[in-house]
This record gives C-alpha cells, sequence and structure tokens, in this order.
C-alpha cells in the first residue's frame, strides 16, 4: 500500500503504491515504548545533535500518552518517514495502545503521506521546525493547525 523513497518536503517520504481510501489505516508508528521522562531526555538530546550537525534527523519521539511515549527510531519503523504538511492526508489515531497512521482522505498512488504533527506554538523554539510542505497554508514553521494562529500572531507583533 506505500512505500519509502526521496521526498521533495524533507529528506525521506513515505508514497502511497495504490489509491488508499479515506479512513483506512494505513501504517502503525511502532519502537519502544518509554516514560515521558525518558522521551524528554531522549528528545533533548537529539534536537542538540541535529541542531548543531549539517546531517538531517528528527527526533522521533511520539506521546502515545499521559504516561508513555514510543521511540520511533529504529530503522524498522517506517512511519518515521512520515512527513508533517500543513494541508495533510492523514491523522493519527491512537488506538487501545497502537498509533495508526490514517488517511483523511481519499489518497491517490504516488501521493506522499503526510500528517500534521502537532507541535504547540513555543516562541523560543519554533524556528527550529522549519516546514517546507509548500501547501498554500503553509506559514514556515511546522505548527499544529490549532497554534497557526498564535504564530501569526507573534510574527505580527514582532515585526
Amino acid at each position: 500500500m506505500w512505500k519509502v523513497k526521496k521526498s521533495v518536503i524533507h529528506g525521506t517520504g513515505v508514497f502511497a503504491t495504490k489509491n488508499i481510501k479515506r479512513g483506512t489505516k494505513i501504517i502503525e508508528y511502532i519502537g519502544e515504548k518509554i516514560t515521558k521522562l525518558e522521551g524528554d531526555k531522549r528528545s533533548e538530546r537529539r534536537i542538540k545533535k541535529y541542531l548543531n550537525s549539517k546531517t538531517t534527523g528528527s527526533v522521533y519521539i511520539f506521546e502515545l500518552n499521559s504516561r508513555y511515549d514510543i521511540d520511533g527510531s529504529p530503522i524498522y519503523n517506517k512511519a518515521r518517514y512520515i512527513n508533517h504538511s500543513c494541508k495533510p492526508n492523514c491523522e493519527v489515531e491512537i488506538v487501545r495502545g497502537h498509533i495508526w497512521i490514517k488517511a483523511i482522505k481519499n489518497i491517490l498512488e504516488k501521493d506522499e503521506l503526510t500528517y500534521d504533527y502537532g507541535y504547540e506554538f513555543d516562541k523560543d523554539d519554533y524556528t527550529d521546525h522549519k516546514c517546507k510542505c509548500g501547501s498554500k497554508n503553509c506559514i514556515g514553521y511546522i505548527i499544529s493547525s490549532d497554534d497557526r494562529q498564535k504564530l501569526k500572531k507573534y510574527l505580527k507583533n514582532k515585526i
């Protein structure tokens, strides 16, 4: 149903190999189940590593619930290559301790799978997460759709 290959959005992406109907569970985000505290520690280390290098990478820590995260960094987790978009065709659905990427619209063969990463706006680090999705409503940073207005207001007042 999908394959991993080079992406114009960000390095590597996941693409449909056939048409996918709206509502289809496409791929599970898998990895090591870790505590929130451990997830925070790993996130901080990885952010520092990638911000200070020419290598592109990501944190791959995904919130499972209020107590646990999933560390999706192992290479067997192909869902980690799904890129953020400000106009996504997928969303995340957590079902009984499993993180699924699900189609929110009909996806055509060869389309790149994307979802909104849901990053909250933080004026101290929003610039660490640049968005290259190219959609009409993209504001240049990976910020959740709920927080995009906050960022727009912040940028307007900053000028």
